[in-house]
């Protein structure tokens, strides 16, 4: 009985919070209506709001249905549905025909959803959405293009072709790409040639012979040879000449040897700053005039560029992720295989170049272009039936060999940067100021320090180098 007892307190007690503690689902659809004019009633599209008036009516009055309909659940309480986006007037009557009120009522479409994944897809961003009739507008600002993408794609599938984009990209959305160019390049060759010289009178006649390979195989070496002096056609570096008489007969054995080394090494590195979205171009080089023949044999002059060449579009596409389209290239004239026609000698182009699109982080780099190369050639050559004579046959023999080797490395780096004050930032002329006239004809200076350098600040650090010592690249 007790059990009984208590058991009954505890489902009063339950019952009497449920009924003091406010619903906040209901108070959200809940709207009281008093005599005047009251304020503007929204009222989400496809959804309906409950509306009680504080007095009793007896008449209600919608002006357009086709953006909200309307009914009465009481003498006091209505019924409004959301149909179409737009603004009407809902207007309440008592039973004396007197107005109690003109309500505005705005029907707009529902974004409390789309609110709640924006929240959800892209946490953290300001984003601030409203209704504009029967679409949605997007405004604040985030943190990235692609962000911002996110939220437009988002925002269509609610509204589609319905959505303005007011945000805007907040952040650095400023790059600067950093190219390095750097190309090695070496070259050996190595020849040997002998020429053999006979003169002298035997068996009643002149005898003369030269045979062997290379330049000095001509009627001028054979004199020259013979005169023990090295002959002025060879064109090798190194050449040795010894002769002997065995009787009558004067021997001259000449030979020759050429051994070439060259290396080259080419460096580039072009620095270029461009806004996020745009395209950036840098040239470091000339134009060259190339003839191009028209119609009625006229002829024109076209430039073409060379030197180093930059052209990037970056994109930041979250954050500090950088997406490069990047043209880069290093070009040179070759006058060693140009052409010659009508007259006119051009030289032909040597030109590395790559093409790309990357993504990376700031101050990250990628290597997007490397090139190994070994081209490897050999010949031999000799006199007929001589050549094949064992060890006096080396003497009209000659070999030739060659290898040439190059090597090919384009390292791009991308930073995220933002201006800065313009004194803070040094220039190659901060170093110098030109001398005086009694410092340069006098003394011999052709550079000197002054008051009109800068001494502080990163300017004030360039200008305190100086020229002496060595400057430049030192490969060993």
């Amino acid at each position: 009985m007790k059990l009984s007892r208590i058991l009954k307190g505890v489902v009063a007690a339950c019952a009497l919070i449920m009924t003091s503690a406010p619903d906040t689902a209901l108070a959200e659809t809940l709207r009281v209506v008093k005599r005047g004019t009251s304020s503007t009633l929204e009222v989400p599209m496809n959804r309906a709001i409950v509306v009680e008036s504080d007095e009793a009516f007896a008449e209600l009055s919608i002006a357009n249905p086709a953006i909200a309909d309307i009914s009465s659940l009481s003498d006091k309480t209505i019924y409004v549905l959301g149909k179409a986006p737009g603004l009407t007037t809902l207007t309440i009557l008592d039973a004396n025909g007197q107005l109690i009120t003109n309500v505005d009522v705005r029907v707009a479409a529902d974004i409390s959803e789309f609110k709640e994944r924006i929240r959800q897809i892209l946490p953290g961003e300001k984003i601030e959405v409203r209704t504009a009739n029967d679409g949605i507008v997007l405004s604040g600002v985030v943190s990235s293009a692609a962000r911002l993408q996110r939220a437009l794609d988002l925002a269509e599938r609610y509204a589609p072709e319905r959505v303005s984009n007011l945000m805007v990209v907040g952040g650095i959305q400023q790059v600067m790409l950093k190219v390095r160019f750097a190309e090695m390049e070496r070259t050996v060759s190595k020849s040997l040639s002998a020429s053999l010289a006979l003169n002298g009178s035997t068996l009643g006649g002149d005898l003369g012979l030269n045979g062997g390979t290379n330049t000095t195989n001509t009627s001028g070496s054979v004199a020259n040879s013979l005169g023990g002096n090295i002959p002025a056609t060879s064109e090798n570096n190194g050449a040795m000449l010894f002769g002997f008489n065995a009787g009558s007969v004067e021997v001259g054995v000449l030979l020759e040897a050429l051994e070439t080394k060259g290396v080259v090494r080419t460096l580039a590195e072009p620095n270029l700053t461009a806004l996020s979205g745009q395209e950036a171009k840098f040239l470091a080089g000339g134009e060259y005039p190339i003839p191009v023949a028209q119609d009625g044999g006229a002829v024109t002059i076209e430039y073409k560029p060379f030197g180093v060449e930059l052209n990037f579009i970056p994109r930041v596409v979250d954050q500090d992720i950088i997406n490069l389209e990047l043209e880069a290239a290093v070009s040179s004239l070759d006058p060693t295989n140009g052409a010659t026609f009508s007259g006119f000698t051009v030289d032909a182009f040597k030109r590395r170049e790559a093409q790309t699109t990357v993504e990376l982080r700031d101050g990250e780099s990628f290597a997007i272009a490397g090139l190994l190369l070994d081209d490897f050639r050999d010949t031999a050559g000799q006199v007929p039936w001589l050549g094949d004579v064992p060890i006096l046959g080396a003497l009209f023999r000659s070999a030739d060999y060659r290898r040439q080797q190059s090597e090919l490395v384009i390292i791009v780096t991308a930073h995220l940067v933002t201006p800065t004050r313009g004194e803070v930032l040094a220039l190659p002329t901060d170093r110098i100021r030109p001398p005086s006239e009694k410092d340069f004809f006098l003394n011999g200076k052709v550079a000197e320090t002054g008051q009109s350098v800068p001494t502080t600040g990163a300017a004030g650090e360039v200008a305190k180098q100086d020229f002496n010592g060595s400057y430049g690249y030192v490969m060993e």
